[in-house]
């Protein structure tokens, strides 16, 4: 009776914590990486530097929603199975009712959500994820050879900002690693190499099912199914690929509100699939947006319950353990790129927007303010400043 007490007790907690972040996380991917840390690794010390940098590189390498698989991956360590799902149905939540609602009632942006909220929020993204990459720079890349990494990784995505470009540098950075960040010794990840078959098999099922000829209904759920298992990175990378698959099924207009609205919404934009789901079937929105969620979520979900405990035990072996450390570093240099482009470019306009994200930035990093603080703070300066 007292395990399971407990056990409730975790999960509840776990799906409390993860709901707050789910109403907080503006900024996209990168910027959920900081929240994620900050809350999970520097606050509540629920997983280490060492065994976050690993689930992010793991993140990294799989398609799928990479922050949502993050927190699925947290959730997972802290609580199991249930925890993970805990932690999902949590995070993502609060941007599925946003997006849902909007594709139902609405067929174009509110006005608030384009007024001076959203240049704030903005500002707070650069403040998060610069605070992101501080932290893990300072762990991170302490060498000189993982800070030439972590720069030369920045500097490729600023120039090639593809897919295949990240893909490249993180298969170079491991590659580096494995020859010259090599330690004498690594600590083992207690337990055996473990790969669950039935989450890899009912992966590889509904990637069968997915590429076969079927009706309205199925053919919603393997549309964002496929999007959810081609893309890698999530964020901005899944909406070309949307468009190719779904776009062409509504107007550009109504596409083009539901892209607006997933970057202004707190939480994963792959809640896109929420408001398209609602668009998509409209005489059952609600289990249209339902339906479309799972179904681009539960790939990278599979993947990550199948892979996650192999994972973590093979980057714990001295052989890989070098290769872990070169990819962590060019996580750095990934998540320094994002910040560049396009959290401070789309957020910093001018020196008033620049001295604001510095003062914002030094007020995180002292801690004088909770993140929710933040958020409100940083949202109505940003009303203020838009007003005068």
């Amino acid at each position: 009776m007292k395990f399971q007490w407990e056990f409730s007790y975790v999960i509840t907690d776990i799906f409390r914590q993860f709901l707050v972040l789910g109403l907080i996380s503006f900024g996209g991917p990168a910027a959920h990486v900081g929240y994620f840390h900050r809350r999970f690794v520097e606050e509540l010390q629920w997983l280490d530097e060492a065994e976050f940098a690993r689930l992010l590189a793991l993140t990294q390498f799989l398609p799928g929603p990479a922050s949502s698989q993050l927190g699925f991956a947290i959730g997972r360590v802290r609580g199991g199975v249930t925890g993970a799902f805990a932690a999902f149905v949590a995070f993502t939540l609060p941007s599925f009712l946003l997006m849902a609602l909007l594709g139902i009632y609405a067929t174009s942006l509110p006005d608030w959500l384009q007024g001076g909220a959203i240049t704030g929020l903005k500002w707070l993204a650069v403040i998060v994820v610069a605070d992101a990459v501080w932290n893990m720079g300072q762990r991170f890349c302490a060498g000189g050879l993982t800070r030439t990494i972590a720069a030369l990784v920045a500097m490729q995505l600023v120039l090639w900002p593809a897919l295949a470009g990240q893909m490249l540098a993180l298969l170079v950075a491991a590659a580096i690693g494995w020859r010259w960040l090599r330690p004498d010794q690594a600590t083992p990840f207690t337990g055996k190499l473990v790969w669950r078959r039935w989450p890899l098999m009912a992966f590889a099922l509904l990637a069968i099912v997915a590429l076969l000829p079927s009706g309205r209904v199925l053919g919603l759920w393997n549309d964002f199914f496929a999007a959810g298992s081609l893309v890698f990175g999530g964020g901005h990378v899944v909406l070309p690929l949307l468009q190719e698959l779904v776009g062409p099924q509504m107007s550009p207009d109504q596409f083009l509100t539901g892209y607006a609205a997933a970057q202004a919404v707190p939480g994963p934009m792959f809640s896109l699939a929420s408001y398209l789901g609602a668009v998509l079937l409209p005489a059952s929105p609600w289990w249209g947006a339902l339906l479309a969620t799972l179904a681009i979520f539960l790939p990278g979900f599979l993947l990550v319950l199948g892979l996650m405990e192999g994972w973590q035990w093979l980057s714990s072996r001295p052989a890989l353990a070098g290769a872990v450390a070169g990819i962590n570093a060019a996580v750095v240099g990934l998540l320094l790129a994002a910040l560049y482009q396009p959290v401070f470019v789309s957020a910093v306009h001018d020196l008033w927007d620049l001295l604001i994200v510095v003062a914002g930035f030094a007020v995180l990093r002292s801690k004088a303010v909770p993140l929710w603080g933040m958020v409100l703070g940083m949202a109505a300066l940003g009303v203020v400043t838009g007003v005068l």
